[in-house]
């Protein structure tokens, strides 16, 4: 597979709420390549963020990619108000669709890439039969709900044997990471096997975010 550039997608979530199309130009400014909005309902994950009003704010503020990650129950119910809003990629959990193949298809026949994401108790194994259809798979490295935890270290062994399966079923597939990215285990993950990197706390609470974009998006394998 030919290698790629590291993708940076910073969290919206981890913005500053009050100057978000301020947040946003430093986003830009750094170099990012996706905006990533986690949407959470306050049923599949223990918190509420935002919903596709926001995510049309966000697109109508920037050209760049809007990665919406659906951390929502019946997430089929609303991907077309989030495609419609601005989304270019829309990702949805394993674990709250019991008809993923018709989920990723209604994603894609509204013009959006399609991703899956699972949880870190969630097996890759599980998503051998629908690979070969996606865009993206987004493996979260913390359990889904709120930004700031501490990245779970054997979500790098769930990357290697994702990062296998995707050369063997799908190899244009993106691989994302979600969760405790830092610029301390990008590296790493990428190693692994890891194409995009979302950083939420670790970019917009940085010091300095476009040192630390810079660093997260050098990492190599």
């Amino acid at each position: 597979m030919q290698q790629k550039n590291t993708l940076l997608a910073p969290s919206i979530l981890s913005a500053d709420f009050t100057k978000l199309a301020a947040s946003i130009e430093i986003a830009e400014k750094a170099g990012a390549d996706w905006l990533h909005c986690d949407v959470m309902d306050g049923h599949f994950v223990p918190n509420i963020t935002f919903g596709p009003f926001i995510v049309k704010a966000i697109a109508g503020c920037s050209n760049l990619t809007i990665d919406t990650h659906l951390m929502i129950s019946d997430p089929d119910s609303y991907i077309p108000d989030f495609i419609s809003a601005g989304s270019h990629q829309v990702t949805v959990h394993q674990e709250t669709c019991p008809h993923l193949h018709r989920s990723v298809q209604l994603i894609k026949s509204l013009g959006a890439k399609a991703g899956v994401s699972i949880n870190p108790g969630t097996p890759v194994s599980t998503l051998e039969s629908i690979l070969p259809d996606l865009d993206l798979v987004l493996l979260m490295s913390v359990n889904p709900g709120f930004g700031g935890q501490k990245f779970i270290p054997s979500s790098l062994g769930k990357v290697e044997q994702l990062h296998t399966m995707r050369n063997n079923l799908n190899p244009e597939m993106i691989i994302a990471v979600d969760g405790g990215v830092t610029v301390d285990n990008a590296q790493d993950l990428v190693t692994a096997g890891a194409d995009a990197l979302i950083a939420g706390t670790a970019f917009f609470k940085a010091e300095n975010p476009e040192e630390a974009a810079a660093k997260i998006k050098s990492a190599s394998r």
